[in-house]
């Protein structure tokens, strides 16, 4: 709040400069330079203002950092705010050739393959909804997820060096959408399904899709010490045949409770091509979908009792008749077609938006716990108690058309995006439930992340809106246009959008907002031979004065070490017919001192950050020579270099 204390104070000194100056008036201040050119391009006050609240001076830092996904890219994207900068893609179900990641590189291959779906190898993602790790319901800093809706995976991202160290397969499903979210210290990480299917991705004729067809969710078991998912410990719940959608974890007085939107309560299976209602009208009949209310903290400890499960490929589930016969499981009504399940930061309510109702519904998680203890409510065709919603509902405000996604700041405040209003609502709820004021946005607002705003304390400052379409806002690029993202201040009373940021990679669907400060990133590796994937020192890292080749039959064995602006050893001769093990350290101890390493013909590239030891592994199929190079433009003498990869017939 400072730092917008002074930019603002900023502004206003600006502006009133600019105001008593006069369009002509060449008798210094700001005239001839700041004035001439914002006149000189036709910048309003308002223009002016949002320039100096998104500027970050050359060497400043930005005050946040949004993890947005990166939607078929596969990637998430690491955003500086306000700058709007984007100051890293992320690599993490999709190889990427300036990282090096998944493209020759041992480890990071044997990261992807632990997400191939059976024989077949998968090399691209969806990402959809990122989640930082938390610590007593405030983001941490120290590791961030995300999930692949395509490949029904999760990742698992060390924010110490920004890279992706895991991805676990979903043994239950081929698909997911509600993933992925964390309990409040980060001891699961939650991934929810979408579209029902027979288990495992199994046939079974639409006919059976009462019978067979279900919704499994996962509850990944995250050691944090070790920072990796522990599939060991980790289980699934099966759901009913409606298509669940977002979830979010219970905070505070909801805490140990999850909450999953969901729609198609009518269980329609299409068919457009054999004249049956298409997806679109035929999920769209009920008046209400389900919002499941799940015991997240008991559920753990029935599945840490074998005799309570089944196990699927190895992995153990709760049924749906356990679940409801341990109280695990309960429906709501909620308006039809929703997209999200927020919880309030204090965990008081969770809100609820409808896609096809105007208004936002707040449900209380103390009236949900009466009704629960009250036995109130009639079961569904699989035997879940669904909850009266007169009992548990405890508001609803009509806020516009298209209600989405809903986010937090403090003092009883939020912000829902309005996908068909083209806007964002500011309101309030607690003692008072009222609407305050809309904000128009660039087209089909989908989710929107404000800074902190999944947290137990949110910030305030700064809200994005992750829009749909960018019509009308950058230049032409063709018929695939750029993702468009609008910061809006939310510092202010009524909302404004300060920033357009054009994304020309894949779409951004979700994010969260981080204060800048908790990021405690490292500028090199701990120690010279550093493998990032073990965090700890390689035993195979080239050192300065071992560099060698050996051969063992037709097995030869590598040891080179990289430094400004040489390879050592700088000619490798081996021979067709070959099984190579090359190691590589980067042996630099200097801040952005990377290498890379190239090895053309053999599709492999290295990325080197100062310390980093690195092993690849390849058969030398064809003779010739073969040069490789460095690709960080390292230093003045980077073009030299190069070695020769000699390659006898």
């Amino acid at each position: 709040m400072k730092r917008l204390l002074l930019v603002g104070l900023t502004a206003i000194a600006a502006l009133s400069l600019y105001a008593c100056t006069g369009g002509d008036d060449d008798s210094g201040g700001l005239t001839g330079s700041a004035q001439e050119i914002a006149k000189d391009r036709g910048l309003t006050d308002a223009d002016v203002q949002a320039a100096l609240k998104t500027f970050v001076p050359s060497g400043g830092r930005d005050d946040y950092v949004m993890f947005a996904s990166g939607g078929h890219s596969g990637s998430v994207f690491a955003i500086g705010i306000p700058s709007m900068r984007l100051l890293k893609s992320i690599a993490v179900f999709t190889p990427e050739a300036w990282q090096g990641y998944g493209i020759g590189g041992s480890a990071t291959e044997a990261t992807l393959d632990a997400g191939n779906f059976n024989d077949t190898e998968i090399r691209w993602g969806d990402t959809h909804h990122p989640a930082l790790s938390e610590t007593a319901g405030d983001y941490d800093g120290q590791f961030l997820f995300i999930n692949d809706k395509a490949g029904a995976r999760v990742g698992v991202i060390d924010l110490k060096d920004f890279e992706t160290k895991q991805i676990v397969k979903n043994p239950f499903s081929t698909i997911d959408h509600g993933g992925t979210f964390v309990t409040p210290d980060t001891e699961w990480v939650i991934e929810g399904p979408q579209y029902a299917h027979p288990i495992g991705g199994a046939y079974a004729p639409l006919d059976q899709y009462n019978e067979v067809y279900r919704g499994y969710i996962m509850f990944w078991k995250f050691d944090r010490e070790a920072g990796r998912i522990d599939e060991s410990r980790s289980f699934g719940m099966e759901l009913p045949p409606y298509w669940q959608d977002l979830c979010d974890v219970g905070k505070l007085d909801s805490a140990g409770w999850l909450f999953c939107g969901s729609l198609n309560s009518e269980r329609a299976t299409g068919g457009i091509e054999s004249g049956n209602p298409p997806f679109e009208v035929g999920v769209s009949q009920n008046d209400t979908d389900f919002l499941h209310v799940i015991n997240w903290e008991k559920a753990a400890e029935i599945a840490s009792n074998a005799a309570n499960t089944e196990t699927f490929n190895g992995m153990p589930y709760i049924t749906t008749d356990t679940a409801i016969a341990e109280d695990l499981l309960f429906l709501v009504p909620e308006p039809k077609s929703p997209h999200g399940s927020d919880v309030t930061p204090d965990g008081k309510f969770v809100i609820v938006s409808g896609k096809l109702d105007p208004t936002i519904t707040g449900y209380s998680f103390a009236k949900i716990q009466a009704a629960i203890s009250a036995g109130s409510g009639d079961p569904d065709p699989y035997g879940i108690r669904i909850l009266p919603f007169d009992e548990v509902m405890e508001a609803q405000i009509e806020v516009g058309l298209g209600p989405l996604h809903t986010q937090f700041a403090g003092n009883g405040i939020a912000y829902t995006s309005l996908f068909l209003d083209n806007a964002v609502s500011k309101w309030r709820f607690g003692d008072t439930w009222e609407l305050i004021s809309t904000t128009p946005t660039q087209y089909n607002v989908g989710h929107i992340a404000a800074a902190e705003g999944d947290t137990v304390s949110p910030d305030g400052n700064y809200l994005v809106s992750l829009n749909k379409w960018a019509t009308d806002r950058f230049t032409t690029v063709g018929p695939l246009l750029p993702q468009n993202l609008q910061l809006l201040d939310i510092s202010i009373e009524t909302p404004q959008v300060i920033y357009d940021m054009a994304m020309g990679v894949g779409e951004p669907h979700y994010a969260q907002i981080i204060k800048a400060d908790k990021l405690q990133a490292w500028e090199v590796y701990p120690e010279i031979g550093w493998d990032p994937h073990t965090g700890a020192v390689d035993p195979n890292a080239a050192l300065p004065g071992q560099e060698r080749v050996e051969r063992n039959g037709n097995n030869v064995e590598i040891w080179m070490t990289a430094i400004r602006s040489h390879f050592t050893p700088e000619n490798v001769e081996i021979k067709a017919g070959d099984k190579v093990t090359w190691h590589i350290t980067n042996i630099e101890r200097a801040y952005d001192a990377t290498h890379g390493f190239a090895l053309p013909g053999h599709n492999i590239t290295l990325s080197l950050e100062p310390g980093e030891a690195a092993t690849f592994e390849f058969e030398a199929k064809n003779s010739g020579v073969f040069n490789f190079y460095c690709t960080e433009f390292c230093s003045a003498l980077h073009l030299e270099m190069m070695g020769h990869l000699l390659i006898e017939p």
